[in-house]
């Protein structure tokens, strides 16, 4: 799933140690452009995750990546969205360009009119 919105917060880094080895996690809240904005908390794992979140700053459009998955315990449910990849958008909503590597041709869509004829095939 992908939510664009504008980054509002980014609260403290979390860390701590686990049976698996160490972790780290940061919990960002950003709010949607609609008609009715909505603000969602969101989070990320890992320390490159971490380290990335940490590029962008307040204020900031971004495309976010998401994860959404809800557990229960003690008969309460718990959801937790989590972000797997960030982009940043242009001033105009949209995703920035990323540069094409050599030996990378633009692709045509081979079902768009060309300006020939509209035969039907039947």
């Amino acid at each position: 799933m992908e939510i664009t919105g504008r980054l509002i917060k980014k609260l403290p880094q979390q860390s701590g140690t686990s049976t698996k080895g160490e972790w780290k996690k940061q919990e960002f809240i950003i709010e949607t452009q609609e008609n009715f904005p909505k603000k969602i908390c969101m989070n990320v794992w890992g320390a490159e995750k971490v380290d990335e979140l940490a590029g962008y700053g307040e204020g900031e459009n971004l495309k976010i990546s998401v994860n959404i998955e809800s557990r229960e315990f003690n008969q309460r449910w718990y959801t937790d969205v989590r972000a797997w990849k960030v982009e940043r958008l242009s001033e105009g909503g949209q995703e920035q360009a990323k540069p094409r590597t050599a030996g990378q041709s633009e692709i045509t869509d081979p079902f768009s009119s060309d300006g020939g004829e509209d035969d039907l095939p039947f």
